[in-house]
């Protein structure tokens, strides 16, 4: 069984940083690849990032560019959310997910999702 478990999130002010985590068990976690997203009560699931299997290319939605960084330890089966320079727009659910391949994929939200962290950056 696949299982998806993020962690990391919480409070901050606008500016501060936050880590998230994401621990992958039930598949071999180096043939996939992963990605973060996000939702905000009553909105869609927002793409935000994704990392290929190797952990070697990496993208980014422009809503988060320059500011947040993915990257996985696949010794660990663990992937990574670095984010800087949070905003209030930041306020999300965030969720880590798997796609069916190795390759980066871009943009789509994938099916398997663990239980997401609530960050909230609040003044």
């Amino acid at each position: 069984e696949v299982q998806l478990q993020a962690s990391g999130g919480g409070s901050v002010q606008p500016g501060g940083s936050l880590e998230l985590s994401c621990v992958g068990s039930g598949f071999t976690f180096s043939d996939n690849s992963m990605s973060w997203i996000r939702q905000v009560p009553g909105k869609r699931l927002e793409w935000i990032s994704s990392i290929n299997g190797r952990g070697s290319t990496r993208n980014y939605a422009d809503s988060v560019k320059g500011r947040f960084t993915i990257y996985r330890d696949n010794t660990k089966n663990t992937l990574y959310l670095q984010m800087n320079s949070l905003k209030p727009e930041d306020t999300a659910v965030y969720y880590c997910g798997r796609y069916q391949v190795s390759y980066v994929v871009i943009g789509a939200i994938p099916s398997d999702r663990g239980q997401g962290t609530q960050v909230t950056v609040s003044s």
